[in-house]
């Protein structure tokens, strides 16, 4: 079985696995509904025996949370159709956010994401990215931020999943503009070190299919939080990004913690490379790679392809 396959199984809820649930794997999720059939992001209709009509108005389990809808979203934000999120309580106040795609792990407590996790695929997409930011109409809005509007203050709307690298689907590149995505990047780290590694994904994608991990380290400066009043939300510290690439003796690792701060230009990305052992340690998580890979610190980021198409 496919390594990433399998590690995406095991991260997935028991009933999801045991329901069968339509267009999983590589199709990529449920892109619409023809007749009593689903039809796929991969364009291929589901074998599952499923019925749609039965499936859409399945009985939430014991663990899902109920839909509400956030008393503080905004009106001029457009809906987004079609959006076959999964919501699932991992605890009092963490959140699974399974879209389609991707998947964000979202802390109530701190109004923000605290790790989230894709598979990379080849490029197929060419969907543009969508401009408008929004609330995710099916989390309660206790677990959000309160607004979508731009933070200001030098600091962008920064994506934890790249939409670009979920141009494949119309669906999954607009619930990238999820708030339960975005938090306040600087912009220079946004468009600079960040930025950086979303393109080292865009071309290496394309050479090998990619697991991507990333998350928040939070910390405890209180000096650049500027926005709890106006979104209820604090300024990370820092953030991280691991990814993995080739199986078994080819398996390969690239890991970072990058500042959020204006000084984390692009130029500057190697000075932020980390060993997988030292994420662990500041975040508690346990990252999907064999033992080799997790020591390893590199010196150098992987270099970007000559000709590779970074957009």
């Amino acid at each position: 079985m496919n390594k990433y396959l399998f590690i995406i199984l095991l991260l997935l809820p028991l009933s999801t696995i045991a329901g069968g649930k339509p267009c999983s794997g590589k199709k990529g999720g449920i892109s619409h509904y023809e007749g009593s059939q689903f039809v796929c992001n991969d364009g291929s209709v589901s074998k599952s025996a499923k019925d749609c009509f039965s499936y859409i108005n399945r009985k939430t389990t014991e663990k899902a949370v109920p839909v509400v809808i956030p008393e503080s979203i905004e009106p001029t934000n457009a809906p987004i159709t079609q959006d076959n999120s999964e919501i699932i309580k991992v605890s009092d106040n963490i959140l699974k956010l399974d879209y389609s795609g991707f998947t964000v792990w979202l802390d109530c407590s701190k109004r923000g994401a605290i790790k989230f996790q894709y598979v990379a695929q080849h490029d197929t997409g060419s969907f543009k990215r969508y401009d408008k930011f929004s609330l995710d109409p099916q989390v309660p809005k206790d677990c959000q931020q309160f607004s979508a509007k731009a933070y200001g203050m030098k600091y962008d709307r920064g994506h934890q999943v790249a939409a670009n690298h979920m141009d494949n689907s119309a669906v999954s590149i607009k619930q990238t503009n999820y708030m339960t995505n975005i938090l306040p990047q600087a912009a220079n780290m946004n468009r600079g070190a960040w930025l950086q590694t979303e393109k080292i994904t865009e071309c290496y994608r394309d050479i090998a299919e990619l697991l991507v991990i990333g998350g928040v380290i939070w910390g405890n400066n209180s000096a650049d939080d500027y926005f709890l009043e106006s979104h209820g939300v604090r300024t990370p510290d820092a953030f991280w990004k691991v990814i993995v690439r080739g199986t078994d003796a080819n398996e390969r690792a690239i890991a970072w913690i990058v500042p959020n701060s204006q000084d984390a230009t692009g130029k500057r990305l190697d000075q932020y490379l980390a060993s997988i052992d030292e994420i662990e340690k500041v975040t508690g998580e346990k990252i999907p790679v064999t033992d080799y890979a997790k020591h390893e610190k590199l010196n150098t980021s992987w270099q970007i392809p000559i000709g590779c198409n970074e957009g």
